[in-house]
C-alpha cells in the first residue's frame, strides 16, 4: 500500500448481469474489458510490485534496528506470515470474484452494504496519507540532483506535473499504465544491481567506514514494523480485476511472482551489503544513494537517486489505477453518484481519476511523518474485513465457484488471517504510544473509523425514497 513512515521521515531532510446476493445487496454489472486491453500475467504481477513496494527502498530502517543477519531473517518471515495469506485469500477471492472495485466488491458481496462501504472508505482514507507524498518525494530526490528545483515554488509545480502526468497515463488507459511500469521496474532495478554486485566483490571493503550519527534510532520492534509497512498492499491489485486478462489464472500466480520479486530486491542488496562490513548503524532513511556513492561513486550514487524518481513516479502511477476504481465500482452499486461510472474510450474511469488527482494534487506538502504506525491500523482494519469475508462466503456459499481456493477447507480460511492478526497485534500495541496531532494513533484511526460509519449514515439519509 505504500512506503509512507520511511519515505516521510526523508521529507524532514532535504537530504451486466445483476443477481441477488446472499446479504440482500445486489452486484454491479461487470464490465467486461476488450481482451486487447487488459492485463497478462507479468504486467499484473509488476503493477503489483509497484502497488506493494515499488523497489529497494524504505528497508533501511529495519537493517539499522535488527542488523544484517536479523533483518534478513525478517525479510523472509515477513512475507511468509504476513504477505503469502494475504496473497492466498486474494487469489482465492479474486479468481472467484473479479469484480470491479476488487476487495470492496468481495467484503460488500459477504457483509453487505454497510461493511462494503467501510471497506471502500478505510482504502480511500489511507490513500490520503499515500498519495500525497509520492510527488513530493519525487521532488525531494530531484533536488539531490538540481538543487534548483528547491527554490521558491519550482518543487510545488514539479509535484503537480507529476500528478498530471500520471493522471493522463491512468486515462490513457490500463495499457499505458501497466507497460510504464514494466519500463520502470527495469530501469529502477539497475542501480542495485550493481550495488549488490560491487558490494560481492569489493567484500570488506567498508568495515573502517565510521557513521555519522542517525537522525532516528530505530529498535527491532519498530524494525519490524517497517517491514511489515514495506510488504503490504497486495488487495490494491484486486481492483482492477476486469481489466485482466484470465483472472481466474493471473491472480494467485501474480502474486506469488510480486512476492519473489520484492523479497529478492530487499533480500539481496542487503546481503550484498553484509558482506562489506559496513556498519548497521550507518543505515538509516536515504542512506541508499551514499552507500552507493561508497561502493561506486558519484555515477552510482546519482543513478540510484534516479531510481528513486522512478520508483516514487511508478508508486503514484500503479495506485492511481488501484484507488480510482474503487469510485467507479462504488458508483455502480449505487454508493456514490453514477458521474463516478463514466468511462472514456479506453474504459478508464476518467471522472474518478480527474477528482481524486485534484484532491492528492491539494494535499502536496503535507509533512505525513511517522505515521506508519496509523497506515499500518487503517490498512490492518481494511484487509481484516478480506479475511472475515473470505470466511463469510465458504459458509454463506460453499458452492460458489473457485478456480484457486485456499486449502483445508473452512478451518484452512479461518486459520489463514491468523499471523497477519498477530502481527497486527503488535502495530495495535505500539499505537498506544505513538503520537498523530496530539493523539495516540489508535484514537485517531478510530476517529477515521468513526467518520466513516457516519459517512454511511448521511449517504443513507441522502437516498432517494423506493
Amino acid at each position: 500500500m505504500s512506503r509512507l513512515r520511511g519515505k516521510a521521515s526523508e521529507l524532514a531532510t532535504p537530504s451486466p448481469v445483476r443477481s441477488v446476493l446472499p446479504s440482500g445487496a445486489l452486484a454491479h454489472p461487470v464490465l467486461p474489458a476488450h481482451k486487447s486491453v487488459r492485463l497478462s500475467l507479468w504486467p499484473l504481477a509488476v503493477a503489483t510490485f509497484f502497488m506493494v513496494s515499488g523497489g529497494t527502498y524504505g528497508i533501511e530502517d529495519t537493517v539499522q534496528g535488527a542488523g544484517y543477519g536479523r533483518a534478513i531473517l525478517i525479510f523472509l518471515l515477513t512475507p511468509i506470515l504476513w504477505s503469502l495469506p494475504t496473497a492466498l485469500m486474494i487469489g482465492e477471492l479474486a479468481s472467484a470474484l473479479p469484480r470491479e472495485g476488487g476487495y470492496y466488491a468481495w467484503v460488500r458481496r459477504a457483509m453487505g452494504n454497510f461493511w462494503g462501504f467501510q471497506e471502500a472508505w478505510l482504502s480511500l482514507v489511507a490513500s490520503i496519507f499515500d498519495m500525497a507524498i509520492y510527488p513530493t518525494l519525487f521532488v525531494v530526490y530531484l533536488t539531490r540532483l538540481f538543487p534548483r528545483f528547491g527554490v521558491n515554488h519550482r518543487g510545488v509545480m514539479v509535484g503537480v506535473g507529476v500528478v498530471l502526468v500520471c493522471a493522463a497515463l491512468n486515462l490513457a488507459g490500463i495499457k499505458a499504465v501497466s507497460t510504464t511500469s514494466l519500463w520502470l521496474f527495469f530501469l529502477l532495478s539497475s542501480p542495485f544491481v550493481m550495488v549488490a554486485v560491487l558490494a560481492l566483490v569489493k567484500h570488506g571493503a567498508l568495515a573502517q567506514v565510521v557513521a555519522k550519527p542517525s537522525s532516528v534510532r530505530v529498535d527491532i520492534i519498530a524494525g519490524v514494523l517497517v517491514c511489515m509497512w514495506n510488504y503490504m498492499g497486495w488487495d490494491n491489485a484486486s481492483t482492477i480485476a476486469t481489466e485482466v486478462d484470465r483472472p481466474a489464472f493471473a491472480y494467485p500466480r501474480a502474486m506469488f511472482a510480486a512476492i519473489a520479486i520484492v523479497s529478492l530486491s530487499y533480500i539481496i542488496p542487503v546481503g550484498a551489503m553484509w558482506t562489506t562490513g559496513l556498519t548497521p548503524a550507518a543505515w538509516e532513511t536515504g542512506s541508499w544513494a551514499e552507500i552507493a556513492r561508497l561502493l561506486g561513486g558519484p555515477i552510482l550514487g546519482g543513478a540510484v537517486v534516479m531510481a528513486s524518481m522512478m520508483s516514487a513516479f511508478g508508486m503514484f502511477n500503479a495506485l492511481v489505477m488501484s484507488y480510482s476504481r474503487l469510485p467507479l465500482a462504488m458508483s455502480q452499486d449505487g454508493m456514490l453518484p453514477k458521474l463516478f461510472a463514466k468511462l472514456n474510450g479506453r474504459r478508464a474511469p476518467w471522472v474518478s481519476i480527474v477528482t481524486l488527482a485534484l484532491g492528492w494534487a491539494l494535499c502536496l506538502g503535507l509533512g505525513f511523518e511517522h505515521l506508519v504506525t496509523l497506515d499500518i491500523l487503517i490498512y490492518g482494519l481494511s484487509l481484516t474485513l478480506e479475511f472475515l469475508a473470505l470466511v463469510v462466503l465458504r459458509i454463506r456459499e460453499p458452492n460458489l465457484e473457485r478456480p484457486f481456493r485456499v486449502p483445508g477447507g473452512l478451518l484452512g480460511a479461518i486459520g489463514l488471517g491468523i499471523a497477519p492478526a498477530l502481527l497486527l497485534g503488535i502495530d495495535l500495541v505500539h499505537s498506544e504510544s505513538e503520537q498523530v496531532w496530539g493523539m495516540s494513533s489508535l484514537v485517531f484511526a478510530l476517529l477515521l473509523v468513526a467518520c466513516g460509519v457516519l459517512a454511511y449514515m448521511v449517504k443513507q439519509a441522502l437516498k432517494p425514497a423506493g
